[in-house]
């Protein structure tokens, strides 16, 4: 993307993709929880909170019920209108499951907030089965990483089976019984042989990951998400990110002491200033290129933009016009 394109992609600036979409500050987003159940309790939040997440019962009642109020009435109105379609057509109704797409950068967040649309769109009468996949799942394994050269480019578009990831979501939107994904460990820091996630064609498929609202490679190529129903994208000033990434390195390789199995381990031997330093390094040469170059500008193709400030809160909601 040229300077002046990503310069026009600037959701703070007034451009013609804007019109695209409604602006809703948080306090207006607040309201809308307005006689609106908090299911979850605050024991369930912890729980489903990652590292350096400041996820509390407020920001839960406020932004994310909310939105899993939203997307189950997407996924309420799609399966009307495909057993409509069906009815039209003289069919039996085949709908398939609603897939909703997750993407943002490393450490913004998006795999709790991931963990907890998955909870709170479980409880809405519409929608009781929801799955979560990440995409992590289809990253090479670390010894094909290796022999291809690309452990350094480890979350770059290069790194993951897109084929194996298309293959996987277009068996479970033609409405297949039964479909496999395999499992990545972040303990290990690898792809676990043999362990799967199996997705049964519930209501709702959360796919979560880096680089889900990427084009395809090719005219020819079905991009991920051309499967996709509806996309969120977890946005934040990069700055913001990095001291997240920092701060979450830093709590994985505390964890890593009380964990022989744990991939941090091999930073165990550093002082906290090493480990700061080795966590911006990786932040610099990987992460923070991969997000200026891959994921960052995919957010303009999202169907809902999370803003969020450097308190991890969200303060703005970007919604797309239908």
């Amino acid at each position: 993307m040229s300077a002046d394109e990503a310069t026009a992609y600037d959701l703070g600036a007034v451009t013609p993709i804007l019109s695209l979409y409604r602006e809703i500050d948080r306090a207006d987003w607040a309201r809308l929880a307005s006689g609106l159940t908090q299911p979850l309790s605050e024991t369930e939040i912890v729980q489903i909170r990652g590292l350096g997440d400041r996820l509390d019962m407020a920001e839960v009642a406020q932004v994310y019920v909310p939105l899993s109020r939203l997307l189950s009435l997407y996924a309420e109105s799609t399966k009307r209108l495909g057993a409509e379609e069906s009815a039209f057509l003289g069919e039996a109704d085949t709908t398939t499951p609603f897939i909703v797409g997750v993407a943002g950068s490393v450490a913004v967040g998006k795999s709790t907030i991931a963990r907890l649309l998955r909870e709170l769109t479980s409880r809405w009468p519409g929608t009781p089965r929801v799955e979560l996949v990440t995409t992590d799942g289809f990253l090479y394994p670390n010894a094909e990483l290796e022999r291809r050269g690309l452990m350094d480019r480890k979350g770059f578009p290069e790194s993951y089976d897109r084929r194996a990831l298309v293959s996987f979501l277009t068996e479970v939107k033609s409405g297949a019984p039964e479909v496999r994904a395999p499992f990545y460990s972040h303990m290990r820091y690898d792809i676990v042989p043999d362990a799967v996630v199996t997705v049964r064609r519930p209501d709702i498929v959360i796919v979560e990951g880096l680089n889900v609202l990427q084009p395809p490679p090719t005219p020819n190529d079905v991009a991920v998400s051309d499967l996709f129903d509806f996309s969120i994208f977890v946005d934040a000033d990069a700055g913001h990110i990095a001291q997240w990434y920092v701060d979450r390195f830093l709590a994985l390789r505390r964890a890593a002491f009380s964990n022989p199995n744990s991939f941090f381990n091999v930073f165990a031997h550093l002082s906290d200033e090493e480990a700061v330093e080795r966590a911006l390094g990786y932040w610099n040469t990987i992460n923070l290129p991969n997000l200026q170059e891959n994921v960052l500008p995919t957010r303009h193709r999202a169907d809902l933009v999370l803003q969020k400030g450097a308190d991890h809160t969200v303060e703005t909601v970007l919604l797309r016009k239908l």
